[in-house]
């Protein structure tokens, strides 16, 4: 079934002055929000068919097959609801009638109440069930939070989002085969280091004060391998990737090259493993990770007043991504700003003003295109005709 194409807005910013329309009310919002609704029902319903395959068992362990069920159920009913809209609208019909196709296909496929076997264990399978819940949730909390708090008034379909929703599918969809590169990096480590008197203390203290010193710790080892990126040449053009968004959103913070989501986490994750940190802190973290960063690319323009010294918030990301020579080397801290300070990294204006523009110093050395991008690394330093702009 070919689906309807969905364009990027070449002009996704509103003027000042006018006032930006209510989500509701946006030409496109039923047919694309139908056509999206629909795709992940599709993909849904297939879980249910192929579990064993394409849903993982650390996501399993998260949600109850009737949680599932329901939200399956809802997804059908408001793809059918948005697309008939769309159409009676006469507005982004083509993808309105696209998610009802997908929607019918799914319940054709045997929608909410599909049956299915029990789930055998396989070696390795594909995180599809992460990949729908995380979609959905995440755009179902960050659109709106986008559209009434933002610092840019963005389209979510602004420039390179196909690129970044690439990123988005295959980081959540390989997750087994990243926590499996990860986990043989740092058990191979750990295995030649032991600290007894650092574990023995770090056991003693209560679980949260494991996470807050996790926290900490963690940070500390992340903006440090971050800096690294900026000062290596062989290992910037793998961050390049990441600082090559044009706009930054909450979907904007997945494009990350393979190779460097493997290191950063395999880093991060080392001392916590070294110190013997429980499993629940460590656990506790990686929630705290995942949520925060997405939190931190996020185009949402609140002032936060002096939470920002405290806690890193969009407006502090936002400068380290500036494309500006003065920040280029600053703020490499994803969730404490003291450890910014401490490195002598922090930068942030008092006035509260935010970047003009993002992305590289040279554009032209990072082209467009999620496969492109995955081998700019291992092309020395060459210019690009098609670039990210």
């Amino acid at each position: 079934m070919k689906l309807p194409e969905i364009p990027e807005y070449a002009h996704p910013t509103i003027e000042p002055g006018r006032r930006r329309p209510r989500v509701f009310s946006h030409p496109v919002f039923w047919g694309y929000a139908s056509l999206a609704l629909g795709l992940l029902a599709f993909a849904s319903v297939l879980c249910f068919h192929f579990p064993q395959l394409l849903t993982s068992v650390e996501v399993r362990a998260i949600y109850s097959e009737a949680f599932a069920r329901y939200l399956l159920l809802g997804g059908l009913i408001a793809a059918f609801g948005f697309g008939t809209i769309a159409v009676l609208k006469d507005q982004a019909r083509a993808s309105g009638l696209g998610g009802v196709a997908l929607a019918t296909a799914s319940f054709w496929l045997g929608g909410a109440t599909v049956e299915f076997d029990s789930i055998e264990s396989t070696p390795y399978s594909l995180g599809l069930d992460w990949f729908v819940l995380s979609l959905f949730f995440s755009a179902v909390v960050f659109i709106p939070l986008e559209h009434y708090f933002a610092h840019r008034h963005l389209s979510p379909l602004r420039p390179g989002w196909r690129t970044d929703a690439a990123y988005f599918f295959t980081s959540h969809v390989f997750i087994q085969f990243l926590l499996i590169a990860v986990t043989v990096g740092t058990t191979f480590i750990t295995g030649f280091v032991e600290i007894r008197a650092v574990k023995e203390f770090v056991v003693s203290m209560p679980l949260w004060l494991q996470f807050l010193v996790a926290v900490f710790v963690a940070d500390l080892a992340q903006a440090l391998i971050h800096r690294t990126y900026h000062r290596v040449m062989p290992l910037w053009r793998f961050h390049a990737v990441h600082h090559s968004s044009r706009e930054l959103d909450w979907l904007a913070g997945s494009r990350i090259h393979f190779v460097e989501t493997v290191l950063t986490r395999s880093v991060v994750l080392l001392p916590l493993l070294v110190f013997g940190f429980a499993q629940p802190a460590v656990n506790a973290y990686i929630i705290l990770v995942g949520l925060q960063a997405v939190v931190a690319h996020a185009n949402i323009g609140v002032r936060f007043g002096w939470l920002e010294y405290l806690v890193v918030l969009p407006r502090y990301h936002h400068w380290h991504h500036a494309r500006h020579k003065l920040y280029w080397d600053r703020n490499y801290a994803i969730h404490l700003p003291v450890v910014d300070m401490l490195m002598g990294t922090f930068k942030l204006p008092r006035d509260g003003s935010w970047p003009e523009e993002y992305g590289v110093m040279k554009l032209e050395t990072v082209p467009n295109g999620f496969v492109a991008q995955h081998l700019m690394p291992f092309q020395g330093g060459r210019k690009y005709d098609d670039f990210v702009n």
